[in-house]
């Protein structure tokens, strides 16, 4: 590819290419010798890079045993650049260096953060920056609490460090086997780990919004949503598991009725893109499982770390819904006219979305036809809802189905419209024709 052709990319395209470039080159990093203990598979080196670039979280070999400390180090680098956008990290170079941005890469940076104008997104990425290292970093040192005596100053400060990167990043990783069982009832953990990927997962315009105006009143509507639609939805989901794992001897039957309320918070917030765990999935009820599968689906917030269709294209699409049932022209929320443009793309991001993880459901399940149904659609929906739970399956994917779940990640972090934009070619339609009905319903 020339540079003039590479220079003339629309945004999408250009951000599939980058996002290409720098997973291969993450994958070319842990395959490096003193990057594992052992040597692993490209394919599997591929896996974890594109697991750690697009915040996912699954893995075909365990993280803590596999990966050597610069290895874990490479994955953490992944998995910030990921969470924070590529784009983002550039501009921060393009700061330092004083160099000028200009309208082409505003352009690239307004699409990256899935902004709706290019006004104020350099000042987006400085606050993006400001908030998270500080917010790391805090976590870090609480986190340090718990573990320093654990593990000692060395490994104690490591592990604090690298589960702060993952969490506020929505990414799911940890250097454990069991993920964070062994912390199933440590208030703590559980509370540093859930408030990192709650603030990473609900955007960072969200923040950006609250940081400035600090009253709930004059807050913009998309925050106001994401606020209470965010609130909502991890209470009823809490209550939900509580009720239905309460007497499961497999999750939280055999705990405490405190360790259970907390393994039921987590569990019930880790699913919108976070990905860590306390309980073990594989034994949840399937109707535990379906519901999680639901909520990675929807994911956490526009412009955030996390994936899924997000929090408010489902909101909007309910809204509209509604609207349409009560005979209503306009869809109204808090005496603001939701655009019927934004409602347009609400279905449009919906709607390819279904379809890719059915085809991805439906594929996995021709290569992979010894593994039960319900663990292959369970994967598929978390890997594009970059989720990164698991039933336990992951490991033993054939060569073909981890590639297939690597796609599916990719897919999942750019958004299926970001791909299809990068695909197609603009043209203006110069005639116009008369509407007639059709019959639907």
């Amino acid at each position: 590819m020339s540079m003039k052709r590479y220079v003339n990319l629309n945004p999408s395209q250009l951000l599939v290419v980058i996002f290409v470039i720098s997973i291969s080159i993450g994958t070319f990093l842990l395959k490096l010798p003193f990057a594992t203990y052992d040597s692993i598979k490209w394919v599997d080196a591929l896996f974890i890079s594109t697991s750690a670039m697009t915040v996912t979280g699954l893995a075909t070999v365990d993280p803590g045993t596999t990966f050597t400390l610069f290895g874990q180090m490479i994955i953490a680098f992944l998995i910030q650049v990921g969470g924070l956008g590529i784009m983002s990290f550039a501009v921060l170079i393009f700061l330092v260096l004083g160099k000028k941005i200009g309208l082409k890469e505003r352009l690239l940076i307004q699409h990256a953060l899935n902004q709706t104008s290019v006004g104020g997104v350099i000042k987006l990425v400085k606050y993006l920056f400001l908030f998270s290292i500080t917010i790391e970093l805090m976590a870090m040192l609480f986190l340090s609490i718990r573990w320093v005596p654990q593990f000692g100053w060395s490994k104690g400060l490591f592990y604090s460090f690298f589960h702060s990167i993952s969490a506020f990043n929505n990414a799911g990783f940890a250097l454990w086997p069991d993920n964070l069982m062994q912390f199933v009832g440590d208030p703590l953990v559980n509370i540093v780990i859930s408030v990192l990927f709650i603030i990473g997962g609900i955007g960072f315009v969200v923040l950006v919004d609250i940081w400035q105006k600090r009253s709930f009143k004059k807050l913009s509507l998309h925050t106001k949503l994401m606020i209470v639609g965010t609130f909502i939805m991890n209470l009823i989901a809490m209550v939900f598991l509580f009720c239905i794992e309460y007497h499961n001897p497999y999750t939280l039957g055999g705990l405490t009725f405190g360790e259970k309320l907390w393994a039921s918070y987590f569990q019930a917030v880790s699913p919108r893109t976070a990905g860590f765990n306390t309980l073990d999935i594989s034994q949840l009820d399937e109707t535990s499982l379906f519901f999680i599968m639901i909520l990675m689906f929807i994911g956490a917030g526009s412009g955030s770390t996390g994936g899924g269709i997000k929090l408010t294209t489902a909101l909007v699409i309910t809204l509209a819904t509604i609207s349409f049932l009560r005979g209503k022209n306009e869809v109204v929320v808090a005496k603001r006219t939701i655009p019927s443009s934004t409602i347009g793309k609400a279905l449009a991001i919906t709607m390819t979305s279904i379809l890719f993880v059915i085809l991805g459901i439906l594929l996995l399940n021709i290569t992979e036809n010894q593994t039960p149904f319900l663990d292959l659609m369970f994967e598929v929906v978390s890997a594009f809802g970059t989720a990164g739970l698991s039933t336990g399956v992951t490991a033993g994917l054939t060569a073909i189905g981890k590639q297939m779940i690597i796609f599916t990640m990719f897919i999942g972090k750019l958004g299926p419209l970001t791909l299809m934009f990068s695909l197609a070619t603009k043209s203006k339609d110069k005639i116009r024709y008369p509407q007639e009905e059709i019959l639907t319903g």
